[in-house]
């Protein structure tokens, strides 16, 4: 089945505690928390005190993906404020194996992530090793942009790979994710979908998630 995660990037931060328990009693799987460090990606989000007040109010897995330029030095702080899945850029990693490594180490799931315009042979050394690879299908550092087309192929080509390797790895889709192109980024092999106005830019959070799940 495929899984929703909304991205809290685009709840209210005002009442980010009720937003958070509406998508989670509208059937969410898992809150993906984008943390941007103002460098990597031009945009400033949260820390490690968000997620671990966050952690304190769901149930929800956390699915944290690291928008920042040297994430090394920020994951023993991400990592006990509570992250469940902690996603890395291959193009801020120096060395990738050590940083998905020292992650696994800690008993945090680690997953990797692409910009949209870095090719899957990144993944070449690296894919066996992760939970997850998430393939960005807007340039990351802003919410509510429109999904790039030329990411499907790029979802069908790394299914093929996952498939041909026999990997236990997921693919999630992040950026313009809608009920209108939920089916076709499924059909290409996504297993999870982030979805942030799609969701917390709806009136009734339920009826969003489950348009995506329908489509």
């Amino acid at each position: 089945m495929v899984m929703i995660a909304p991205s809290i990037l685009a709840a209210d931060f005002t009442r980010l505690g009720e937003e958070i328990a509406q998508v989670e009693a509208a059937g969410a799987d898992l809150l993906h928390v984008d943390v941007m460090d103002g460098h990597f990606v031009p945009n400033l989000t949260i820390g490690p005190p968000v997620i671990k007040a966050i952690k304190s109010v769901t149930q929800l897995p956390l699915d944290v993906h690291l928008m920042v330029e040297q994430p090394d030095a920020l994951l023993p702080d991400f990592i006990d404020a509570g992250s469940d899945n902690l996603t890395v850029h291959v193009e801020a990693c120096r060395h990738l194996h050590r940083t998905i490594q020292s992650i696994k180490d800690a008993g945090v799931r680690a997953s990797v992530v692409l910009n949209p315009a870095t090719s899957l042979h990144a993944l070449d050394e690296i894919l066996s090793e992760v939970h997850m690879v998430l393939l960005m299908s807007v340039n990351p550092g802003f919410g509510g942009q429109r999904f790039l087309p030329a990411t499907l192929d790029k979802i069908r080509a790394l299914r093929e790979q996952i498939e041909q390797r026999r990997l236990p790895v997921s693919i999630e889709v992040d950026g313009g994710v809608k009920a209108d192109n939920a089916a076709e980024i499924c059909a290409a092999g996504a297993d999870v979908l982030v979805a942030g106005t799609a969701i917390f830019g709806q009136p009734d959070y339920g009826a969003a998630i489950q348009a995506l799940r329908a489509a």
